[in-house]
């Protein structure tokens, strides 16, 4: 049997593809690009961040909205307004939607090596603290978890998904 962590994987493989394509199109050499890039993810990052914030019996999560400002404010930008999370709270919900989220910082640290030397990369920087990432997908497979469970971490997380792939837009 597939633990919670392989299912949310695998249903969501399509999701992140779609995330890693749309994101792809920045040149994160170029300072128009990379500042497009920080604003997308300033429009979606703020609104999932504040809603796992609401969910009690999850993991906290360290925030990097404040990176992400820093960020912009250097590249001379204010933070958008976020957009809009509106996905039943729900703690299985949260754990998919914490999977998305602090799967982005992974795939930020990779990231981060395309940023030119000095250009503001507090953001992308804001990796894992050590053992961080095995910690949370090991919580997440701890988690009492029958097929209604797994369901609502797939909608949590398909739906983070979703609101980073629209943040370009």
């Amino acid at each position: 049997m597939l633990s919670t962590v392989a299912r949310l994987r695998a249903a969501t493989a399509a999701d992140h593809d779609a995330v890693d394509a749309g994101f792809g199109r920045y040149d994160l050499s170029d300072a128009d690009d990379y500042r497009a890039f920080l604003i997308a993810h300033a429009r979606a990052l703020p609104a999932v961040e504040a809603w796992l914030a609401a969910i009690p019996g999850l993991a906290a999560v360290r925030s990097r909205e404040a990176a992400l400002a820093e960020d912009l404010a250097a590249l001379g930008e204010d933070m958008p307004a976020p957009m809009t999370f509106d996905v039943p709270a729900s703690t299985a919900a949260g754990w998919g939607a914490m999977y998305v989220v602090e799967g982005s910082r992974l795939g930020g640290i990779m990231l981060s090596r395309s940023v030119p030397e000095g250009m503001p990369s507090a953001y992308l920087g804001a990796k894992h603290l050590s053992g961080e990432w095995r910690s949370l997908l090991a919580a997440i497979d701890r988690e009492p978890a029958d097929e209604a469970w797994i369901k609502e971490a797939i909608v949590g997380a398909k739906a983070a998904f979703e609101l980073y792939r629209r943040a370009p837009d």
